[in-house]
Order: C-alpha cells, then sequence, then structure tokens
C-alpha cells in the first residue's frame, strides 16, 4: 500500500468540516484585517482630537501596524506550512486580542507602539494559513467561491469601523477605546469558532508524504528557495510585483482615509464616517458579482474592467479637489472595483499557483514584502500629504496602474492549477 493511500486511509476517518463553514471562520481573518486598517486609522485620529497623538506619531504607529502585518505574514506562513495551519491560527488569534488590549488600557505613544506592533503581527500570521485552510477544505468547483465570500467578510469588517466612527466619532480618546476593545472582542469570538476547525486532509497528506520520505510534488517542494526555482518563480514574482504595487496604492485611501478627510479636507469624523456607510452595500455588491465569475472564464475581463477603474478613480480628487464628494467617490469606486482585481484574486491566483507545503510560505511572503513597502509609504505618507496631496494622489494612481498591468502580464494565460496537478497525482498513485 503506497504512503498517499494509507495517508487517505487514516484521515478519512477525521470528521470533514462544511467548507462554507470553514470559509466563513477563517475569513474572519480578513474582517479582523479590514477593520483593523480602517478602524486604527480612526481611533488615532480620535485620540489625536484629545490631545494624545501628534500626525508624525500617528504616521508610526500607522506604519508600525504595517510593519507587524509584514513580519507575521513571513512567520505565519512559513510555520503554517511546517508545523500545520491550525497550530497557527489559534495562536494567532492570542497574540491579536493582546495586541487589541494594550492601546485599550493606554493612548501613552511608548506604550501604544508595542500594543500595535502586536495587532498587526497576528493580524499578519493568521492570512496565510487562514487561506490555505480555506482552499485546501474547498474543491475546484467552489474554492475561488468561497475565497470571494470570505474576502467579503472584510467588508463587514468595514463595516464595523465605519458605525464605531459615526458613534463615537466626536467622543475623542474614549472614541479610540472603544474600537480597540471591539477588536479584542470580536478576536475572542474568533477564537472560539477556530477551534471547531481541524487541521486540513492536504496537509496531513503531504506531511506524512514529507516525514516519510515519498517522492511527491507537494513533499519534495517545500523549501524557501522552491519559491524561485520554475514552475513556481513566475507566479510568485508576479504576485510580489503586483500585490506590492497596488497595496501601496490602495493603502493610502484604507488606512489614511479619515485622516486625509479630517486634515486635508476638513471633514469631521463623525461626517466621513457616515457618508462611507456606502462602502459596505459596493462591497457586498462587488464581492457577490466577482463571486459568480470568479470559476468562470470571465474572471480576467473583470479584473482588467476593475483594474482600470480603481487606477483611474484615483484622479477625480486631482481634478476636483479635496472635498467630502470626490473622496467619497474615489472611495466608493476602489470599494466596488477592487472586488475584481485587488485582494480577492490574489488570494485565489496565489492558493491555485503553489503545491500544498509552499502555499502558505507564499502566500506569506507576498502579504509580507507588500506590507514593508506599505509601512514604508505609511511612514511618509502624512509629510507627503502636507507637501501636495495632489501629487501624492497621482502618484498612487499611476503605481496601481503599473501593478495591475503586471498582474495581467503574468495570469491572463493562466487555466491550470496546483490542487488539480495534486488530485491527479494522488490518484494515479492510489492505482498502483
Amino acid at each position: 500500500m503506497s504512503s498517499t493511500t494509507k495517508s487517505a486511509g487514516i484521515i478519512k476517518a477525521l470528521k470533514h468540516p462544511n467548507p462554507w463553514w470553514v470559509g466563513f471562520v477563517c475569513g474572519m481573518a480578513t474582517f479582523v484585517d479590514n477593520a483593523a486598517t480602517m478602524g486604527v486609522s480612526t481611533a488615532f485620529v480620535l485620540y489625536q482630537s484629545g490631545g494624545r497623538l501628534t500626525g508624525n506619531q500617528i504616521g508610526m504607529l500607522t506604519s508600525s501596524v504595517t510593519i507587524g502585518v509584514a513580519l507575521g505574514s513571513f512567520l505565519g506562513g512559513r510555520l503554517g506550512d511546517r508545523f500545520g495551519r491550525r497550530h497557527v491560527f489559534v495562536g494567532t488569534m492570542l497574540i491579536i486580542i493582546l495586541g487589541a488590549f494594550i492601546p485599550f488600557i493606554s493612548t501613552d505613544f511608548a506604550f501604544m507602539l508595542p500594543g500595535v506592533l502586536l495587532l498587526g503581527l497576528g493580524i499578519g500570521a493568521d492570512l496565510p494559513v487562514a487561506m490555505a485552510t480555506i482552499s485546501e477544505t474547498a474543491t475546484d468547483k467552489n474554492r475561488a467561491k468561497i475565497l470571494v465570500f470570505s474576502n467579503l467578510l472584510g467588508g463587514f469588517g468595514i463595516l464595523m469601523s465605519v458605525l464605531l466612527g459615526i458613534f463615537f466619532g466626536n467622543s475623542g480618546v474614549f472614541g479610540g477605546h472603544v474600537i480597540f476593545g471591539a477588536f479584542g472582542g470580536v478576536a475572542v469570538i474568533v477564537l472560539l469558532m477556530r477551534l471547531t476547525i481541524p487541521e486540513t486532509e492536504t496537509w496531513l497528506k503531504a506531511n506524512e508524504e514529507r516525514k516519510e520520505g515519498v517522492h511527491t510534488l507537494r513533499a519534495d517542494n517545500s523549501s524557501v528557495k522552491d519559491l524561485m526555482k520554475t514552475p513556481w518563480r513566475k507566479p510568485f514574482v508576479t504576485l510580489v510585483c503586483y500585490y506590492s504595487l497596488v497595496a501601496i496604492s490602495v493603502s493610502v485611501s484604507s488606512g489614511f482615509g479619515t485622516y486625509i478627510a479630517y486634515n486635508v479636507a476638513n471633514i469631521s469624523v463623525s461626517t466621513y464616517s457616515t457618508a462611507s456607510l456606502a462602502c459596505m452595500p459596493l462591497a457586498i455588491l462587488g464581492a457577490a458579482w466577482f463571486m459568480a465569475v470568479a470559476d468562470s472564464k470571465w474572471r480576467m475581463t473583470y479584473y482588467v474592467i476593475g483594474s482600470v477603474l480603481v487606477a483611474v478613480s484615483g484622479l477625480i480628487p486631482v481634478i476636483f479637489g479635496f472635498n467630502l464628494v470626490t473622496l467619497c467617490v474615489f472611495t466608493y469606486i476602489v470599494t466596488f472595483a477592487g472586488a475584481f482585481c485587488y485582494e480577492t484574486i490574489m488570494k485565489v491566483w496565489t492558493q491555485e499557483s503553489f503545491p500544498t507545503m509552499l502555499r502558505g510560505t507564499a502566500q506569506g511572503f507576498i502579504y509580507g514584502i507588500s506590507r514593508i513597502l506599505t509601512a514604508i509609504m505609511s511612514a511618509v505618507t502624512p509629510a507627503l500629504l502636507v507637501f501636495n496631496p495632489k501629487m501624492l494622489y497621482v502618484g498612487i494612481a499611476l503605481l496601481s496602474a503599473v501593478g495591475f498591468f503586471v498582474g495581467w502580464l503574468g495570469f491572463h494565460k493562466s487555466t491550470g492549477n496546483t490542487f488539480q496537478t495534486e488530485a491527479q497525482i494522488e490518484s494515479e498513485g492510489a492505482l498502483q
């Protein structure tokens, strides 16, 4: 009996979780990520309005969150491939809870800095293993749909932050405490739900093959250096370049949306938060639309349309000035069109492009590299906004356009995925 057949017999006795339940529970990683990206920005502005933080300190704190996400991505993805998805995504929730608790109890800059760094670290480590768990539990018929669904949960994370901004946007420091407290509370609930998710069968089989020295596609490709070997090098380099360039651009609108409204356009936090509420139905509409085409031949067509809309939208405040209308229209377009061309499609491409023991590592490195560059951008964004906000928005429009073009070059002819290849090899091995 082959090792693969033996492994299948052992694992068959395990309970098979519903893939949509796994998509929901693990997709809460995106919920927490998006909630933190927007909510932390709002909390920092509230601390600023209460005289607890300066603009430069906000830049450093925002950058620290992003640096934490980057470091966590490198570590979490790699640890998930080596020791299993489940061990990592349970531990990451504990880190997120701790990271949210520290800035909840103190607004001292020196105290908040390590707290938000931990928050970012937990979020970053969680995302790669959560996505791998979803993709390995799903099938070829619903994998992209469930990944899109899991990403839709990020929209609800944005909704939570927007609602908190509406109700507590005029509450000063107290409002900031409420926002961080909400993050910690959600993380506790997610931790309890995560305990119902077992390790994936795909990882268990690959791990057994690796331990027994069986030479298979997934067992033989498990080293970081394998990412730069054929055939993994092309999708890895493409995804790093594409996602990094676009992430830098999007970070300005997502991470500094409230800051720009408050400091550049002189819009109150509560007013901007109320206007941003329209992002939620747009995010749902975009995600639902993309779910219908994500597993079809129209995937790339919608990617191109979304890319053009996102890149061009960055010029709206440049042409018509920074005010409530232009900033909202820009945010609405990015929210809706980004569903077809930004993070969701990146996750789908990443999950399909790499074998089991490289999947989390690749996802983590793509996230990590992009977040390091985004952190650098976050650190200088307040200064760039003071210098020339219009020039900044022209720059992010150009960066996103180049990034989307790189993504198109790398994947417009792509048709296969490693799940199909591994399944075919496993089927052939079972017949021997």
